[in-house]
């Protein structure tokens, strides 16, 4: 075999063995990369809020507590309520202002929220205000009445008398004048002298109910100031009568 036959058979072989490669690179197995496993995403943190209705309310009177929550295990209400569920309500009564404040924890944190309630006092009772002496006269002070030319004292004019006598023993300084008074019958002369004989009767009958003498002094007007001025017993009836005017 000349040079150049070797040659070329050289040349052949070389050609024979890089296709060989070629082909055998062509069906080389290809390793596929790792596949990368994804870490779960961190618990989501509680959410929670609250609320009172009212927010203000008198002592003695009660609130209502109000609350939701989400991603929580665990909630609690201070002060006072403690432990509660996820969602719900309660009534309180607290007896000043109070803050409330509810917490909420679970696997991703905590969170809380706080809702206030105002305790207003109680408006103090309108102050009493004492009677003047005027109007415990017009309220206590009654005169007497008296029966047709009579100056005893009656059952009904004995009533009147304890309260007037209430009056006076109450208020030893206030002074009074007892008037005696009749009816238009009769004459000037007899009525002034039966006004005086009944006004002596209501005196003497308060000072036996223990009202000072000296608190009071007498008068007769016998017909002369009547007090109704028409004719028939309805009338006649008002006029006689001891009747009381309060010393100055």
């Amino acid at each position: 075999m000349n040079l150049a036959s070797r040659l070329s058979h050289r040349a052949g072989l070389l050609a024979l063995f890089s296709a060989f490669l070629i082909v055998s690179g062509c069906h080389k197995k290809v390793t596929a990369p790792p596949k990368q496993v994804e870490a779960p995403p961190p618990p989501a943190r509680p959410t929670v809020t609250l609320q009172a209705n009212p927010t203000t309310i008198n002592k003695g009177e009660s609130s209502t507590l109000s609350w939701n929550s989400t991603d929580a295990t665990q909630l609690s209400i201070d002060p006072g309520v403690g432990a509660v569920n996820a969602q719900g309500s309660t009534k309180v009564s607290p007896t000043d202002s109070t803050t409330y404040t509810i917490t909420a924890t679970g696997p991703g944190g905590s969170a809380s929220a706080t809702a206030a309630v105002s305790v207003s006092a109680p408006a103090p009772p309108p102050a009493v205000k004492e009677p003047s002496i005027d109007e415990l006269w017009a309220r206590e002070v009654q005169d007497a009445y008296f029966d047709t030319d009579k100056a005893d004292i009656r059952a009904d004019a004995r009533q009147a008398l304890a309260s007037t006598a209430e009056f006076f023993k109450a208020h030893p300084s206030v002074k009074a004048t007892i008037e005696g008074h009749c009816d238009e019958r009769g004459s000037t002369e007899y009525n002034l002298g039966l006004g005086d004989r009944r006004a002596a009767a209501v005196k003497q009958y308060l000072v036996s109910l223990g009202v000072s003498a000296g608190q009071l002094t007498t008068v007769s007007f016998g017909k002369e100031k009547p007090f109704c001025m028409e004719h028939g017993e309805p009338c006649w009836q008002q006029n006689r009568r001891g009747h009381f005017v309060k010393g100055n």
